[in-house]
């Protein structure tokens, strides 16, 4: 992972940022029903492994160009798709196949939530959340930019229930894999991506609405 930036911010500042993001999620988010919407069948793309390991850097100034649904759908099957419909195994490996995370996308138009099962996207908030999730993210305006932001979190006792304190250990392994899968993918598409680890966990729990624990930010478009 690249160095991550190091931000001074007062605290104060950090807590009137998220006092500012507590009452916009009250006041402008607008929830809807679930509505599952389905996407295209992942494609096989051309560039060689060894390629996208070679060309895999962090971008982080992205054009105003959106991500086609092909293109997310690939990315999105990458960090967590089934590849194994018999048994339901996923692209990413998981210890003892207990699959703690959940993938979600932010884009211009809404906030979604991936669903593995049915290869489909559920409608979750109808609003622009990257300028709240850039808060969140110590204001790294590059989050903002991008296209497509991918959050993963994390229900940790799907994977702790069977192996204890250990089964820590095994989700922070399972979201490295499912990322770098993603990041690989996003080379192959020809998109740029960027990992990001510095956020303030409660206020993007807020933004998202959710109990889970985000552990992974990652934004994605065409690089600049």
């Amino acid at each position: 992972m690249q160095q991550i930036l190091r931000i001074p911010l007062p605290s104060i500042r950090i807590r009137q940022s998220w006092l500012r993001i507590s009452l916009l999620s009250l006041l402008t988010c607008s929830l809807v029903e679930g509505r599952m919407i389905e996407l295209p069948r992942p494609e096989d793309v051309e560039m060689k492994l060894s390629s996208c390991i070679r060309r895999r850097r962090s971008v982080r100034s992205f054009k105003e160009k959106g991500l086609t649904p092909e293109q997310i759908s690939n990315l999105l099957w990458a960090a967590q798709g089934i590849t194994d419909e018999k048994f339901g195994f996923r692209a990413a490996p998981s210890a003892g196949a207990t699959y703690p995370l959940e993938v979600f996308l932010s884009t211009k138009d809404c906030l979604y939530r991936y669903e593995p099962g049915s290869h489909q996207l559920e409608e979750l908030i109808k609003r622009d959340l990257r300028p709240q999730i850039t808060t969140a993210g110590l204001h790294q305006g590059f989050i903002n930019q991008a296209p497509a932001v991918f959050i993963i979190c994390a229900r940790y006792e799907r994977t702790t229930n069977r192996y204890g304190e250990r089964g820590i250990r095994y989700v922070h392994i399972e979201v490295g894999h499912a990322a770098q899968n993603l990041h690989l993918m996003a080379v192959a598409l020809g998109l740029g991506s960027v990992p990001v680890g510095a956020f303030h966990d409660k206020g993007l729990k807020r933004i998202l609405k959710t109990d889970l624990d985000p552990i992974y930010i990652i934004p994605v478009g065409y690089p600049r």
